[in-house]
């Protein structure tokens, strides 16, 4: 979904908050290309939009495993016999790569060799043409097919990037900020599989012990991980009762 889909299906949530006609006015960078704008002024509302992934580069990587692996887990749905959990290492993909003949490879060594492997599980590294290890686990016993994944990273660096991203996005809100006018900053998760609503929150509380950064009255959630049913939730309330239990304003 682009921004601006976002932004009119978060408007027309907020006509439940006391303006039954509320919609988009402006779209100020339409007006201003010569500076920094927000995304939306709806009514009462100055509206800015991000979105927060939960790795460093999370899109860029996610993409380079999809052209490593994208059409072979529908290619062999319904060929095998059994099973194949096939994990990879989250940096084992990386640029400069031949990903087509990796995956040209990897198509090989599925149909040739995986049907004499043993069940359970297996860690191989000397595939022909497969450049990092394979962590594999076979049953024939279980629904056949060939299913991806990569292994999670360890990672410290959501709440610093959350502070970074929402400090820029305040700087933007800043200028709108005045009586009679709510500035918001819509924070849109679509992966909840890797970040749920809990774990944003508790991010945004690391980056920001001591209350939101000036320029942002309001802080919304946005979870599009399903486009047709949009959730929104005003995390406003809970983080700033946290605050105050610390002793801050």
């Amino acid at each position: 979904m682009t921004d601006r889909e976002i932004i009119n299906a978060f408007v027309v949530s907020l006509r439940n908050y006391g303006h039954p006609s509320l919609s988009v006015d402006q779209w100020p960078e339409d007006k201003n290309r010569n500076s920094p704008e927000i995304d939306a002024i709806a009514g009462p509302y100055a509206i800015e939009h991000t979105s927060v992934d939960y790795l460093p580069n999370q899109r860029r990587d996610s993409d380079w495993f999809m052209r490593v692996t994208e059409g072979l887990e529908q290619e062999f749905s319904t060929i095998l016999q059994f099973r194949l959990n096939i994990r990879i290492e989250y940096d084992a993909i990386c640029k400069g790569q031949n990903w087509p003949a990796i995956r040209k490879a990897l198509n090989i060594w599925i149909t040739q060799e995986a049907p004499r492997l043993l069940d359970g599980r297996h860690n191989l590294q000397d595939i022909t043409g497969v450049p990092f290890r394979l962590h594999i686990t076979k049953a024939s016993n279980r629904r056949p097919g060939v299913f991806f994944a990569r292994y999670l990273p360890e990672d410290n660096t959501l709440s610093g990037r959350i502070r970074d991203r929402f400090d820029c996005k305040a700087r933007k809100l800043t200028k709108y900020q005045r009586p009679g006018i709510t500035t918001i900053l819509l924070v849109e998760n679509n992966d909840i599989a890797l970040m749920s609503e809990s774990d944003l929150i508790e991010a945004i509380r690391q980056a920001y012990p001591r209350g939101f950064p000036p320029g942002i009255d309001e802080i919304w959630y946005a979870d599009t991980s399903i486009p047709s049913k949009i959730e929104f939730k005003n995390f406003t309330a809970e983080l700033r009762e946290d605050c105050h239990r610390n002793g801050y304003n």
